[in-house]
């Protein structure tokens, strides 16, 4: 469990609080709601008196919910425009999605991304590529995670003799994959 946390969960800690200044009361688009860094981002952002709205794909709309999305946005099937103004949109698909959420970040907002430097920009805000480090933040997680505010998404657990299938999947898998190195 601890092997799915670190990336993860800095990955969301950092671009909403250290790059996206998130505050209690503003609205985030977190893309891809359902995967490894955006169930992360999704729960920070809640725990920060946030207001999210999640996206992904149709399947994805019960475990984005579940995991605190207040509202899901099926990008293949939904109008990404009928959200409306967001303060904050966390990035982590890029292309098409990205130029397009751009245009609904409000005045002062912010476009983070994880997929690289973002072609399009929000009319009066600020786009931001980030990096992840490793920092101390990475304690604020852990304890999120031991005291029960934040869980951990894992799609696969698989032995270290199966590593190479886990890691090639022929179908999508669904967070993180974890490799059991001992029994």
């Amino acid at each position: 469990m601890g092997a799915s946390l670190p990336i993860s969960g800095l990955t969301a800690w950092q671009g909403l609080f250290e790059h996206g200044r998130l505050q209690a009361g503003q609205s985030v688009l977190a893309h891809g709601a359902a995967g490894a860094v955006g169930t992360m981002v999704t729960q920070l952002a809640r725990e920060a008196g946030a207001y999210v709205i999640g996206t992904g794909r149709a399947g994805d709309r019960q475990k984005a919910l579940d995991f605190g999305a207040m509202e899901f946005v099926d990008l293949e099937n939904d109008a990404l425009e009928d959200v409306g103004g967001v303060d904050l949109v966390f990035d982590v698909i890029g292309g098409d999605i990205q130029n397009r959420s751009a245009g609904l970040i409000r005045a002062g907002g912010t476009l983070v991304s994880v997929v690289g430097p973002p072609e399009a920009r929000p009319a009066d805000g600020l786009a931001i590529d980030f990096v992840v480090e490793s920092d101390r933040a990475q304690r604020e997680i852990v304890r999120r995670v031991r005291d029960g505010r934040l869980r951990t998404n894992i799609g696969n657990i698989a032995t270290l003799d199966d590593a190479v299938a886990a890691l090639n999947p022929t179908e999508r898998i669904k967070g993180k994959t974890i490799i059991r190195v001992r029994p």
